[in-house]
């Protein structure tokens, strides 16, 4: 039953405000996943190939460097539509929780790579220096000592992927990808149903702070004192 503060907002659309939530969680469980599997080898070897490293590759590292930085630049909303083709090949359908996945991961694996390198570049070099000294490969210095070193590193740069996830969803929305964003823009904008925008901004708005709630505890848990 809707209510003075709330008349669009009946018990139906309440329903369908659930079935939103779960329709942003459900990309989110989709795309997040791969963006950390592709999003993290590929921050690795940034690090490696970088200036001054390991395995200093400068031709490689500005070609790495290049794609990631054209792809975090593109606006999602212009990146979904350009990957239409690619997503109804891969996918399916360019639509729905579906439709929203393979874009989600282009959007935001490089995102998460840049975090992921920026973490090992703030590991003390004396600490790699060192583990080099005693004959680590780089398979043992990457597992053994730089992603653990890294890891509260990690995974706040996890937590602001998952939050920059959100939005990219929210954003989707205005052109079918679902959820919330979806949504907002029908009924909250088209439609001129400012209730239920709002009701969609608060639900996205407590995911958010619920994410970086588990996001810090974990980073406080894994920090080294």
């Amino acid at each position: 039953m809707s209510t003075p503060l709330l008349p669009n907002v009946d018990a139906g659309k309440w329903v369908e405000i659930g079935q939103a939530t779960v329709d942003t969680l459900l990309m989110l469980a989709g795309s997040l996943p791969l963006t950390l599997l592709i999003g993290l080898p590929l921050g690795v070897l940034l690090y490696l190939t970088g200036p001054r490293q390991l395995h200093a590759r400068p031709a490689l590292y500005g070609g790495l460097s290049l794609v990631v930085n054209l792809l975090r630049s593109v606006p999602f909303i212009i990146l979904m539509i350009v990957l239409i083709p690619v997503t109804l090949k891969a996918m399916g359908t360019s639509l729905g929780v579906r439709g929203a996945i393979l874009p989600l991961v282009v959007g935001a694996a490089p995102f998460y790579a840049r975090l992921v390198e920026t973490a090992l570049r703030e590991i003390d070099r004396g600490v790699v220096e060192a583990s080099l000294a005693m004959g680590a490969t780089t398979r043992q210095l990457v597992m053994r000592v730089l992603l653990p070193e890294a890891l509260p590193g990690l995974i706040a740069g996890a937590t602001v992927t998952t939050i920059a996830l959100v939005g990219f969803t929210a954003m989707g929305g205005a052109i079918g990808s679902g959820g919330l964003g979806d949504l907002a823009y029908r009924d909250g904008y088209l439609r001129s149903r400012t209730d239920v925008a709002v009701v969609t901004v608060v639900a996205l708005l407590v995911m958010v702070q619920v994410l970086q709630m588990v996001g810090d505890r974990l980073v406080a848990r894994f920090t080294r004192r």
